[in-house]
């Protein structure tokens, strides 16, 4: 097997670049609950609720999906289908259950003063 060339080909001399205005400054997660979607992802792993091929083949699984935008722009709303579904396959949560709640934190976003942290608390059908 011989060797791959190197030096002069374009590719060779040209050096790999992030897109322009990423940095060491430019913010990973586009709002925070992309964030809180990654870090429950990582924690349900720690606690061995699935393995990374388990999670890589339901968020691929997601992606995928023919409704995908073809920018990626809807990653995390993927990501978090992902995670939805793991839960119902391992017997976590229901759909129903799932819902729910999903439809409470909206409630709860809507009714929460602009500048607040959202918190289930403010959804107003919640039962008390």
């Amino acid at each position: 097997m011989s060797k791959p060339e190197t030096g002069s080909g374009a590719a060779a001399a040209t050096p790999f670049r992030l897109p322009a205005g990423s940095g060491t400054d430019t913010p990973v997660f586009a709002e925070p609950w992309q964030a809180q979607a990654f870090a429950l992802a990582v924690a349900l792993h720690q606690r061995g609720l699935f393995s990374w091929s388990e999670w890589a083949a339901a968020l691929s699984k997601e992606v995928a999906s023919p409704d995908a935008a073809d920018d990626g722009s809807d990653y995390y709303q993927h990501w978090l289908a992902a995670l939805e579904a793991l839960l119902v396959a391992k017997g976590v949560a229901g759909p129903e259950l799932i819902d729910a709640l999903s439809s409470s934190w909206q409630r709860a976003a809507r009714a929460t003063p602009h500048g607040h942290p959202v918190s289930l608390e403010n959804d107003p059908e919640r039962a008390r």
